[in-house]
């Protein structure tokens, strides 16, 4: 019985020894493994046990999309100057769609009804910058001939105020050895090639815009149908109406501006032939465009040049122009803007101001000059979905303050 007794008891003790909690070096707690014997699973391989098995595909993950947002900024930025470009376009194809539908309702093909309007646009152009830039050359030429006698005058005047003896000659000598005019003829002949790519950098850029609109104008059609047949039925509906109502303000805006050019053209080419303020149908065409598509400040930047030009004739001449200047921009703000643009672009003046304050920002000239119709077409999109109300009598929606201890205005239960 003594020896049996003995296995039982070690038996129990070998148990209790099972029971106890076991350190992280195979000891129990509280207790130091004993000195050379290897603990039963090391540090490491326990933290490597407990990783996650999602952990490096998200590392991996998070790396791709990573390099992906690179490589689109990259791409992004390269090709910002094609993108504006066919922006542009895509607002010129809005503002035809509706003379090539018209044309192409009546027989006529698609790709002709956008070559002939094209061709109407680009005779207008043409003949708009011949117009212009003979009549800067024109005063360039009378610069050049009638500078001696500018000079003279200027020499003159400082002889008898600073009580000097210059002469032209003098004056020009030293001119023509000063260091300043050396250096400025050298950097104009440097920038020579600068300019000349400048030039053939904005041919391609119109050349690219030209065939981008001629595309979005000609094949219409076509395109909407690409977009709508990647789009579920209820889509392409809204997407068609968008589409619609961009043809509509974007067209009724050059439409109603190119009309208000026309009347502002006229007043101004009366007046300066009245003057006889020289190359008055030129600057009358360039008065009725820049005030009319450079926003509620081109009026006076349009006006700076014709001032310009009647200051040469008479400096009283300036004065007269500035004058029906300011009165013609309170006549079209008041009366002919409102009536031109009711049924095509109504947008408040600040919010149009502050779409091209945004569109310049942005975009530079190019958002300046889409800001308008961009911001009407998101607001008739949006005014075609937002539901709303009939509002209050209360007469704080008219600005008129009740006075103190009279109750406010009960509201009228909504009509269902």
């Amino acid at each position: 019985m003594a020896p049996t007794d003995e296995i039982n008891t070690d038996d129990s003790a070998a148990d209790r020894a099972g029971d106890r909690e076991v350190g992280p070096a195979g000891a129990p707690r509280g207790e130091s493994p004993a000195s050379g014997e290897t603990p039963a699973r090391p540090l490491g391989l326990a933290s490597a046990a407990r990783m996650p098995r999602w952990l490096p595909r998200a590392v991996v993950l998070a790396l791709a999309l990573y390099a992906c947002f690179q490589l689109g900024s990259w791409a992004f930025h390269q090709l910002i100057g094609l993108l504006i470009n066919i922006l542009i376009a895509f607002f010129i194809a809005l503002a035809m769609e509706p003379a090539v539908g018209r044309m192409a309702a009546r027989g006529m093909r698609r790709g002709m009804a956008t070559f002939l309007v094209f061709l109407a646009l680009t005779i207008a152009t043409v003949g708009f910058v011949v117009l212009l830039g003979s009549m800067l050359a024109g005063q360039i030429v009378d610069m050049v001939e009638q500078f001696p006698k500018y000079l003279d005058s200027v020499i003159n005047w400082v002889n008898h105020t600073f009580h000097t003896e210059l002469s032209r000659v003098e004056v020009r000598d030293s001119l023509l050895h000063s260091d300043w005019l050396q250096k400025y003829v050298q950097n104009s002949a440097t920038g020579v090639l600068d300019v000349s790519a400048t030039v053939l950098g904005g041919l391609f850029r119109l050349l690219t815009i030209f065939l981008f609109s001629f595309y979005f104008a000609a094949d219409g059609p076509r395109l909407r149908r690409a977009i709508c047949s990647v789009l579920p039925p209820a889509r392409q509906a809204e997407v068609l109406r968008a589409w619609e109502i961009a043809v509509d303000k974007t067209g009724g805006y050059l439409y109603s501006r190119g009309l208000m050019a026309l009347v502002s053209g006229i007043a101004h080419y009366i007046l300066l032939q009245i003057l006889g303020v020289p190359y008055a149908p030129a600057l009358a065409v360039w008065v009725g465009l820049v005030s009319q598509f450079i926003p509620t400040i081109g009026t006076y930047l349009a006006g700076a040049l014709p001032m310009l030009i009647a200051f040469t004739v008479d400096p009283w001449y300036a004065v007269w122009v500035l004058g029906f200047v300011v009165i013609y921009q309170q006549f079209e703000n008041y009366m002919l803007q409102p009536k031109l643009t009711a049924r095509t672009v109504d947008i408040h003046p600040a919010v149009a101001f502050g779409s091209v304050i945004a569109g310049t920002a942005l975009m530079g000239a190019v958002g300046a000059l889409i800001a308008i119709p961009a911001v009407a077409t998101l607001q008739a999109f949006l005014g075609a979905y937002v539901k709303r109300y009939d509002v209050t009598d209360d007469p704080r929606v008219l600005g008129r303050h009740q006075p103190r201890g009279q109750g406010s205005a009960v509201a009228p239960e909504a009509t269902p």
